[in-house]
């Protein structure tokens, strides 16, 4: 092989502090554009975001030479930055400290994706919540 081959996906997610509501819906769209810029600089390909009002999910390929936890620092950083600084200054807003993420096969990106997009029902239809999405 002349030139390298990688084929890296992840699924990310991390909540609100505290579990707090504070992906209303008048500021979701804008934190997952923030969410898609900041992967895109970082040379990844956003295939979902999604979420409801105290997380958020995101499933991306991903370069060899970016580590998760700067991907996802990245991330949360910059949306967290455009909400407390440019949105909505005078009101709170945070990401938790911490974060999970899972590696997925290329044959899963779809369910996963279908998964993500589909959080709002998700939720409503099941009143446990995956050990992992409270992290």
């Amino acid at each position: 092989m002349h030139r390298n081959f990688t084929q890296l996906y992840i699924h990310c997610v991390w909540g609100t502090w505290d579990r707090l509501p504070l992906v209303t819906p008048d500021i979701q769209e804008i934190i997952y554009s923030a969410i898609a810029k900041q992967c895109s600089e970082l040379g990844c390909k956003v295939i979902a975001i999604g979420g409801i009002v105290d997380h958020v999910h995101l499933l991306a390929g991903y370069p060899p030479n970016l580590t998760i936890s700067d991907l996802v620092q990245k991330t949360k950083g910059s949306s967290s930055h455009l909400i407390t600084h440019e949105i909505k200054p005078q009101e709170f807003f945070k990401w938790q400290g911490g974060y999970g993420a899972f590696t997925v096969s290329h044959h899963h990106l779809e369910q996963i994706a279908n998964y993500i997009q589909n959080q709002a029902t998700h939720h409503q239809q099941k009143s446990l919540i995956a050990h992992w999405e409270i992290l």
